[in-house]
């Protein structure tokens, strides 16, 4: 008799000690960002951030410096990255005075091209290969930021943009 209430302990603590383990690791998980990435950007002046685009030339986001900027940060495997493409290809072409960027990351040339090849994007496009994207708190694609025509980010967006969610955001930082 003895021995079964030991069991019982046992399996009780083993079950506390899963149960109290878990909820540590989700306690510390949202206590500590990614390893790697930004504290919250917002309010900050945009980090530096350059990609070479698919016809070759070098677009940088400071360039854009006096112009409202949406900067989309995807990849060609990120299914929620298609669902938005035709949102953001319609919305650099409808925003007037807004610059569009897309910046694709953890992604190949070959597979990144594919895709932009497949939506046209009426934007500056490319791959940015040198990890500065970590600087904008990126986690994983879809993201995208808004930042105002003084280079200030005002609002970071995560997931797929809708078109009345992209609205919303393109009058909060355009003139």
């Amino acid at each position: 008799m003895v021995r079964s209430s030991k069991l019982r302990l046992a399996g009780w603590s083993v079950s506390g000690l899963l149960a109290g383990g878990l909820l540590a690791m989700l306690a510390w998980g949202l206590t500590h960002p990614v390893l790697g990435t930004a504290p919250a950007v917002a309010g900050k002046p945009a980090p530096a951030l350059s990609f070479e685009t698919f016809d070759g030339a070098t677009v940088s986001v400071a360039q854009f410096k006096g112009k409202p900027v949406v900067l989309n940060f995807w990849a060609s495997w990120c299914g929620p990255c298609v669902t938005e493409a035709p949102v953001l290809a319609e919305g650099a072409r409808t925003a007037i005075g807004v610059s569009f960027l897309g910046a694709a990351i953890q992604d190949a040339a070959g597979p990144a091209q594919a895709f932009e090849s497949k939506y046209r994007q009426p934007y500056p496009t490319g791959i940015v290969t040198d990890g500065s994207y970590l600087r904008y708190g990126v986690v994983a694609p879809p993201e995208t930021y808004f930042i105002d025509s003084a280079g200030i980010i005002r609002y970071r967006f995560s997931g797929p943009l809708e078109r009345s969610t992209l609205r919303l955001y393109l009058a909060k930082i355009a003139p």
